[in-house]
C-alpha cells in the first residue's frame, strides 16, 4: 500500500511538472538579443496547449494564449533604438531574458564569402582584431544544417555574441564591416543573424513553394526527402573516399621511406620552381613530395616563426627539420602555420611538404606568400625545390554534397527565423551558380519574393554583392559564365527595394575567397544608407551602362551613377573594353572619357555594332570609375550571342 501511494505521489509530481514547466523559447529569443526598432516585434515559443502566456516588458504586461498545439506568439509594440532591457516571460515556469537591445537587425546570408569569418582575415586587418570592442554590435550564428522533410520551427544551437576581442573571430567579416560602418553613421545597436553556408547554390535557400516553378530543382527536393537515399548516398561516398585514401596511403613511397626526414638523401629528385603546378611538368593525381633547404641566421634560431605556404591544391602536410608543422585538407584556406620556438636552427634547415592532389591541376598557387617570418625578418621559400611523386592515382571519386540540394537550407536555416523582425538582408552568393547562370535572376527573384512573404514585413531591403573578379586574367576577348552570372545579378535590380554593389575591382585572380572584405562591407553599407535608410544623396554604385549610339566607326556610351564625373582611377587609358562588328567577333578596343560619355573604337572595326566591358571571369585590371571611387559595373550592349547558347 505504501509503495502504491509513493507511486501515485511521484506520478502526480511528474504530471504537475509536465503541466507547469513547459515554456520554451526559440534560440533567437535569448540573452543579448537585438530587436528591430520602429516595428512591432514578435515574441513566440511553445508551452502546454491552451495555456496562458504573459510577457513583462518595459513595465507593461502583454498577454497571450497558446493554441491547441502549444504554439504562442505575442506582438510587442514598436520602440525606438534603446536598451539594454530585461524581459520576463511566464507560462507555468518563468524565463528571464537579459541585456536586450533595440536597434537594426540584418539577416546575412549566402555562401562562403559571406560566411568567411574575421579569423580568416586577421593578418589583413590586425588592428580590427586588436581594437574590436563594441557591445552594441552583436551576431547570432545559425548552425549549418539542412532538412528536406519540413520547415523547422527552431534552431539546434546559437547565441547572441557582442563584438569584443574574444568573440570577433567568429563574426562574418563582410557583416562585421557592414555593421561597423552603419553603427558609425547612425549610432544604433546592430544585430547580425549570420545564416550562410560555403558552396551553397541559390536553390538551396528557396522554399518548396518557390521551387515549384523550377521542375528540376523541385524534383530534386522530393527525391532527397528520402532519408534512406541520403543514408545510402553518404555511405557510398564515404566508402569510396576512404578506399581511395587507403589505396593512396598504402602506395605512397614517401610514407614508406620517410621522405619527411631532413636526413633523407634526395640527390636523385627532380627540381622545379615554386610556386607553380607540377602538372606543367607531369600531370598526375596522387601524392607529390617537395623538399627544400633554407638558411636561418643564428639570430633567428630557436625563435617562434610564422610559415606562409600560400594556397596548395588540394591538401598538404608540412614538416620542418623532421617536426610536423601543420596540415590543411582542402584547397581553399590560406596555409599559415605557427613554427614553435624549438624548430628553427642556425644554418641549413629542411622543409618538406607532402601534397595530395585529388583531381585536376595540383600544385602551389602562384602570387601567394611563400615564406617564413621570424624576428620581423622574412625568409623566402620561393624558387627551386626538389620533388618526387609518391603515388599515382586516378582522380578521386566524386561525392554528392547533400546539404547543397534544393530547399534544404531554407527549411533548416531560414524558416526558423521568419518570425523575427528584421531591417533587411545582405546577400553574397553566386559562385556556385556560375556553371549554369541563365536562370539565376529568376531564382533570386523567387528567393526574395518567398522570403518577404515568409517574414511578412513587406518589401524589406535586399542588398547583394555582384561577383568579384576571379580566375586567370583574360588575355583576349571571349565568353564567360562568371560575366553572364554578373549580368543576371544586374538584372535583379529591377526587383523593388534591392541594391547591388560591384566588386569587380577587389577580387583575387588566384583565390575564390578574396580577403578584402572591408570594402565589400562598406559598399553594402553605402547601399543600405540609400535604400534602407533613405538617404537620397548617397551614391553606392559606380557607372552603370544606359545606352549606346553609333557614330561613324565609334560607339558612344552613356551611363547613370556618374556622380561628380567619370575617370580612369590610375590615369591610364581605360582597360577591358571590347568592340565588335556585325560578325560579333570582339576585339580589344580603345576607350576614352568625354564628359559624361565613353567613346569606344578599334581601327580594325569599321562598322561597330556592340561593346562589352569587363566581360570575363577576371577582367583584370579594371580602371573605369566615377570620381566617388566606385567601379563601373560590367556590361554588354549585345544580347544575342551568348544568350542563344
Amino acid at each position: 500500500m505504501k509503495r502504491k501511494i509513493f507511486y501515485l505521489l511521484c506520478l502526480g509530481l511528474l504530471q504537475y511538472t509536465a503541466g507547469t514547466a513547459q515554456l520554451k523559447l526559440p534560440r533567437l529569443i535569448g540573452d543579448g538579443m537585438v530587436l528591430q526598432r520602429n516595428l512591432p516585434v514578435n515574441i513566440w515559443g511553445w508551452t502546454n496547449p491552451n495555456d496562458s502566456v504573459s510577457i513583462r516588458w518595459k513595465n507593461k504586461t502583454f498577454k497571450g494564449k497558446a493554441d491547441t498545439k502549444g504554439n504562442w506568439k505575442i506582438i510587442l509594440p514598436a520602440l525606438p533604438a534603446s536598451g539594454p532591457f530585461e524581459m520576463t516571460i511566464a507560462s507555468g515556469n518563468v524565463i528571464s531574458i537579459k541585456d536586450i537591445l533595440v536597434g537594426d537587425v540584418w539577416l546575412c546570408s549566402g555562401q562562403s564569402n559571406m560566411e568567411l569569418m574575421m579569423t580568416r582575415v586577421k593578418y589583413k586587418y590586425p588592428e580590427e582584431i586588436t581594437n574590436a570592442n563594441n557591445p552594441l554590435i552583436r551576431q547570432f550564428t545559425v548552425p549549418d544544417k539542412y532538412d528536406f522533410q519540413k520547415e523547422r520551427d527552431d534552431l539546434e544551437a546559437g547565441e547572441w555574441l557582442a563584438v569584443n576581442n574574444k568573440n570577433i573571430w567568429e563574426f562574418s567579416a563582410v557583416a562585421y564591416f557592414f555593421a561597423k560602418e552603419l553603427y558609425a553613421k547612425y549610432k544604433v545597436p546592430i544585430g547580425l543573424i549570420n545564416a550562410a553556408l560555403g558552396g551553397s547554390p541559390a536553390e538551396a535557400w528557396i522554399n518548396e513553394t518557390g521551387l515549384k516553378q523550377f521542375p528540376a530543382y523541385f524534383d530534386s527536393l522530393q527525391k532527397y526527402k528520402s532519408a534512406r537515399l541520403i543514408t545510402e548516398t553518404e555511405s557510398r561516398d564515404r566508402t569510396n573516399t576512404n578506399d581511395w585514401y587507403a589505396q593512396l596511403n598504402a602506395g605512397d613511397a614517401g610514407l614508406k621511406m620517410d621522405w619527411k626526414l631532413s636526413s633523407f638523401n634526395d640527390n636523385d629528385w627532380n627540381q622545379m620552381m615554386l610556386p607553380g603546378y607540377w602538372a606543367d611538368k607531369n600531370h598526375v593525381n596522387g601524392v607529390v613530395w617537395f623538399r627544400k633547404k633554407f638558411n636561418v641566421p643564428a639570430a633567428h634560431a630557436g625563435k617562434e616563426g610564422l610559415l606562409w605556404m600560400g594556397r596548395i591544391v588540394d591538401a598538404d602536410s608540412v614538416f620542418i627539420n623532421d617536426q610536423f608543422i601543420g596540415t590543411t585538407t582542402y584547397q581553399y584556406p590560406p596555409r599559415i602555420y605557427k613554427i614553435p620556438a624549438t624548430v628553427l636552427k642556425s644554418g641549413d634547415n629542411t622543409i618538406v611538404v607532402r601534397v595530395v592532389n585529388n583531381s585536376g591541376k595540383g600544385g602551389f598557387v602562384p602570387e601567394k606568400k611563400y615564406r617564413i617570418d621570424v624576428n620581423n625578418t622574412s625568409i623566402s621559400l620561393e624558387g627551386e625545390w626538389k620533388y618526387k611523386i609518391g603515388a599515382v592515382m586516378p582522380p578521386a571519386p566524386s561525392s554528392t554534397t547533400i546539404r547543397w540540394k534544393p530547399g534544404g537550407l531554407y527549411n533548416a536555416m531560414i524558416a526558423p527565423l521568419t518570425n523575427y523582425a528584421i531591417k533587411g538582408v545582405i546577400w553574397y552568393q553566386g559562385e556556385s551558380n556560375a556553371g549554369h547562370p541563365n536562370d539565376y535572376t529568376e531564382l533570386m527573384q523567387t528567393l526574395i519574393q518567398q522570403w518577404r512573404i515568409q517574414f511578412n514585413q513587406g518589401n524589406y531591403s535586399f542588398l547583394y554583392v555582384q561577383l568579384p573578379n576571379f580566375g586567370e586574367p583574360a588575355k583576349s576577348p571571349g565568353e564567360s559564365n562568371w560575366a553572364l552570372l554578373r549580368e543576371q545579378q544586374s538584372k535583379l535590380q529591377s526587383t523593388p527595394n534591392t541594391a547591388m554593389i560591384v566588386t569587380i575591382d577587389i577580387g583575387e585572380w588566384n583565390d575564390i575567397h578574396p580577403l578584402n572584405k572591408k570594402d565589400v562591407g562598406q559598399r553594402l553599407a553605402l547601399a543600405a544608407r540609400r535604400v534602407a535608410y533613405d538617404e537620397k544623396n548617397i551614391l553606392y554604385s559606380g557607372p552603370v551602362y544606359q545606352n549606346m549610339k553609333i557614330s561613324s566607326n565609334k560607339i558612344v556610351l552613356s551611363f547613370s551613377n556618374i556622380g561628380s564625373g567619370l575617370l580612369s582611377n590610375d590615369g591610364k587609358p581605360l582597360h577591358q573594353f571590347e568592340i565588335a562588328g556585325a560578325d560579333n567577333h570582339f576585339v580589344w578596343a580603345n576607350a576614352t572619357i568625354k564628359g559624361k560619355t565613353v567613346i569606344v573604337w578599334s581601327d580594325s572595326i569599321n562598322k561597330p555594332v556592340a561593346v562589352r566591358y569587363a566581360w570575363a571571369d577576371d577582367p583584370e585590371p579594371v580602371n573605369f570609375y566615377n570620381k566617388e571611387g566606385l567601379p563601373a559595373a560590367p556590361f554588354r550592349t549585345d544580347h544575342y550571342s551568348t544568350d542563344k547558347k
